[in-house]
């Protein structure tokens, strides 16, 4: 069934498009959250989360007034609790539109110029406060989540036996504990797909939880391989696995869900999901951090 957000997402999305090598705001779109929340009862207006969409542009370019190119990556965040996304080929366009554009009088200059319109007409579209950084090739790559585990390791793969591969909370099994413990889980191997183009997204998704309830890991991989077949948006993907597993433990248990996906078409789409009273730098253990995948950055 083709939905109100398809359509909007499809301006673009899934279309021969050439797009313009000139400076086009025109050129974004943005993409309702609401429809998708909807559909796991999650409310806009009492969001059971906090969270962040960060996104990164690996090939935007432009010029200075010298015609000299200036090509830089492009982290840009946002908060999770705005109406809008943005549409990920309308944004690859927008940048693309910079390409033959020229600003400044040298590099420093072109890009903070960019930088001002990009966070600029990003805010605008998303009727949220947008941030956008440069992000320098010469940065410090550091480790994150490092005390995350593969889930994989808690598993008998030989006697594993995998059959849905279309979303199955229905999976996911969870036993109460004696103590409130913390569990720390990564898998490198989540794929959903494009809800529009039906291309496949694979990526890395880290779960946090503290609870005196256990989710079985063995029931917890099932359901995230369950995905597999699943046409989403990469944050609703994001805010469906966290509401899942919100529903089944106790309402006050800190919970940290993040979706770090690998980069299609040079813009990768990382969003993290958490619960009100999860203090998000005890599970980094890492202070503002761009967040990569299978990598990071300090900006």
């Amino acid at each position: 069934m083709f939905d109100k957000t398809e359509e909007i997402a499809s301006k673009f999305l899934g279309q021969q498009t050439r797009g313009s090598e000139l400076y086009d705001p025109s050129l974004l779109v943005a993409v309702p959250r609401c429809e998708n929340r909807r559909q796991y009862s999650i409310d806009n207006n009492n969001l059971p989360f906090l969270g962040v969409d960060i996104w990164h542009a690996y090939e935007f370019s432009c010029m200075t007034e010298n015609g000299i190119p200036v090509t830089r990556l492009i982290k840009i965040k946002y908060n999770c609790n705005n109406e809008f996304i943005i549409e990920s080929k309308s944004l690859k366009l927008y940048l693309n539109s910079f390409n033959m554009s020229r600003y400044g009088k040298n590099m420093e200059e072109c890009l903070s110029i960019c930088q001002s319109i990009i966070q600029k007409d990003l805010s605008d579209k998303l009727e949220t406060a947008v941030v956008v950084n440069f992000v320098n090739v010469n940065s410090d790559r550091i480790e994150i989540f490092k005390n995350f585990k593969n889930i994989m390791d808690y598993v008998d793969e030989d006697n594993l036996l995998i059959k849905k591969f279309k979303e199955s909370p229905e999976l996911i099994e969870v036993e109460q504990t004696c103590d409130i413990k913390e569990y720390y889980l990564t898998f490198d191997s989540l794929r959903s797909n494009c809800r529009v183009t039906h291309q496949p997204d694979f990526g890395d998704v880290y779960i946090f939880y503290k609870s005196d309830k256990h989710i079985k890991e063995e029931s917890l991989l099932k359901y995230l391989i369950s995905f597999r077949s699943e046409y989403h948006f990469h944050e609703e993907c994001c805010e469906m696995i966290y509401k899942r597993l919100h529903d089944v433990l106790n309402p006050d248990d800190e919970l940290f869900v993040s979706a770090l996906y690998t980069r299609r078409g040079g813009i990768d789409i990382c969003p993290s999901r958490w619960s009100k009273n999860c203090v998000v730098d005890d599970v980094y253990k890492l202070t503002d951090v761009t967040l990569f995948a299978r990598s990071g950055i300090k900006q």
